[in-house]
Parts: C-alpha cells; sequence; structure tokens
C-alpha cells in the first residue's frame, strides 16, 4: 500500500482552515473562550481532545467504508 501524500496534504490543508475558521470568525469573543480553557482541569483538556479525535477518526471511518 502506498502512502497518498496529496490527499494527507488535502487532509491536512482543510485541518488548518477548521482550525483557523473560529479565530476568523468570532475574533472578539476567542480571548474570553481561550481563558476559560485555561481554567479548565488538564484532564478535562484531555477527554475534550480524546473526544475530537474519536469523534474524527469515527468520520473518516464511516467516509472511507
Amino acid at each position: 500500500m502506498e502512502f497518498d501524500w496529496k490527499t494527507f496534504v488535502t487532509a491536512l490543508g482543510l485541518a488548518f482552515v477548521l482550525e483557523g475558521l473560529p479565530y476568523f470568525l468570532f475574533a472578539e469573543k476567542m480571548p474570553t473562550v481561550l481563558r476559560a480553557l485555561s481554567e479548565r482541569p488538564a484532564s478535562e483538556l484531555r477527554r475534550l481532545g480524546l473526544t475530537a479525535i474519536l469523534a474524527g477518526l469515527l468520520v473518516v471511518y464511516l467516509v472511507r467504508i
């Protein structure tokens, strides 16, 4: 199986677009959101991150089957 760099770079670019959208659309509210996130315990942030990872993997799996 050969690694598809074009698909990988496309997915990476899409991830950057999705990550940048909240900062562009809600620039005025982002400092408040980031402050609120910084006050959360690390364990809660890890759970949130793991949930996002699992949701992303599920989406990829469902699209690829």
